[in-house]
Formats: structure tokens, C-alpha cells, sequence
């Protein structure tokens, strides 16, 4: 049975797209799979550094099972758009025109 709202991956090496909860304290959003290091399986999660995995690349965390609080399937943008830094909303600037014929002189201030 075939589940159709799993994320698509990149590769075809067994990664997934989710944002992962560690401790309920730390939040991750990036590319996973279970490897296997140290005599253990560990959850790796490869989250791109300012949203562009192309230009700055990866880091990479890993976490026992025991320590993984949520784990949320998402797509490959949506982990990216996580990542992006905070983009302070450009000024907007309204157009002042000055009628420099115009006499102000009845304006009380």
C-alpha cells in the first residue's frame, strides 16, 4: 500500500523531508534517514545552512531515537523556507509631490 502524502526526496539514497523536535525543545527542518553509527541507529538531519543548500550547503546534527520529541513529513520547500534568514519587510515610501506655487499661508500652524 502506497502512502501519497509522503514527501519526495532528492535521492534516491533514502532521504525524506520533515521538520524533527528534539526534546520538544530544538526544532530542525531539513532532509532525514536513519543511519547507522556507533553500534546504533541514530536519526540524521541534514538542514541547509540560510535556506540554500546549493550555495552554503549543510549542517548536520544526529539524535538518538529516545531523544526525538516530533517528526513532521514535509516538503522540500517548506523545510528550505524554514531555514531562510529573517528578512526585514522592505520601506515603503510614498510619493510626495510639493505644489511649489501653492500658498500655505492660510494654514494656521
Amino acid at each position: 500500500m502506497s502512502d501519497t502524502t509522503a514527501p519526495t526526496t532528492d535521492d534516491a539514497d533514502g532521504w525524506e523531508w520533515a521538520v524533527v523536535e528534539v526534546f520538544g525543545h530544538r526544532r530542525h527542518a531539513g532532509r532525514i534517514r536513519e543511519e547507522e553509527r556507533f553500534g546504533t541507529k541514530l536519526l540524521r538531519i541534514d538542514i541547509p545552512i540560510d535556506g540554500d543548500p546549493d550555495a552554503k550547503g549543510w549542517r548536520t546534527h544526529y539524535y538518538g531515537g529516545a531523544s526525538i520529541f516530533s517528526l513532521t513529513p514535509c516538503e522540500r520547500d517548506a523545510a528550505l523556507k524554514v531555514n531562510k534568514p529573517y528578512e526585514p519587510p522592505a520601506r515603503l515610501r510614498l510619493a510626495h509631490s510639493v505644489d511649489e506655487d501653492a500658498s500655505h499661508d492660510d494654514m494656521p500652524f
